[in-house]
């Protein structure tokens, strides 16, 4: 792991276009900045181990637990009854 010293308003270049910059500083938090192109997620790690978990939990799916969201009974075509 790199270690790198910051003072507020500086900046590290992560390859060629991902900035991360130290925004603020209050007692033990900082806050950054990061500027990286949209296709590039960006997450914190809590929320990136909730996405993996749960992506995890859904490629685990056995399309038997999928029945009840189908409706076979309804198809694309059909249109709903209404009374007036």
């Amino acid at each position: 792991m790199l270690v790198l010293s910051r003072h507020r308003d500086e900046s590290i270049i992560i390859g060629d276009n991902i900035v991360v910059t130290i925004v603020d500083i209050r007692g033990d938090k900082v806050r950054l900045g990061i500027d990286a192109p949209t296709e590039i997620p960006v997450h914190r790690q809590e929320v990136y181990e909730a996405i993996q978990r749960e992506n995890l939990r859904a490629s685990q799916v056995e399309p038997k637990d999928t029945a009840p969201i189908r409706n076979p009974q309804s198809s694309a075509g059909d249109a709903p009854s209404s009374t007036s």
